[in-house]
């Protein structure tokens, strides 16, 4: 079938929308630049973001794979399977759990700190960059929101 005019399609707000679209493209641009940084330095955007998350827990927390899958939102299995990974590239290490010997903690080696320490630095300079507009983009999708609340919109 050839459809001669092409139909627009009608969107209840497409002001909302925009906004949206605004702010998703502003966080799939900082996405595409993670991934680009993390694969100059040598390891995949997923180990950068294993890096961050072993080397921000919390005092009072313990990094174990169940701790990485919630955080990464990733299931239990992949979690294993991207430690893995990272440990035979020397990114990471597992320690016993000393008050559980079933599972092991995961922590990052010298040179997971190291590869972690440059890609952070490109990172913060790019938000420093970027984040101003990313900031004004989801502002904009939170006033807007606002405003349509207090004119009974939803």
């Amino acid at each position: 079938m050839v459809v001669t005019k092409r139909q627009k399609t009608t969107v209840a707000r497409p002001e909302r929308l925009a906004e949206l679209a605004e702010f998703r493209f502003r966080l799939r641009r900082f996405l595409g630049f993670s991934e680009r940084v993390a694969e100059t330095a040598g390891i995949s955007a997923q180990q950068y973001q294993l890096l961050q998350v072993v080397a921000a827990v919390p005092e009072d927390q313990e990094c174990s794979i169940s701790y990485v899958a919630g955080r990464m939102m990733l299931r239990h299995n992949s979690a294993v399977e991207l430690v893995d990974r990272a440990e035979r590239s020397g990114l990471v290490r597992r320690v016993a759990d000393e008050t559980d010997h079933r599972r092991s903690l995961v922590e990052p080696t010298e040179k997971g700190s190291r590869v972690l320490g440059i890609v952070l630095e490109d990172h913060l300079a790019e938000i420093e960059r970027e984040g101003p507009e990313m900031l004004r983009s989801l502002q904009q999708l939170l006033n807007s929101r606002q405003t349509g609340k207090r004119n009974g919109a939803r």
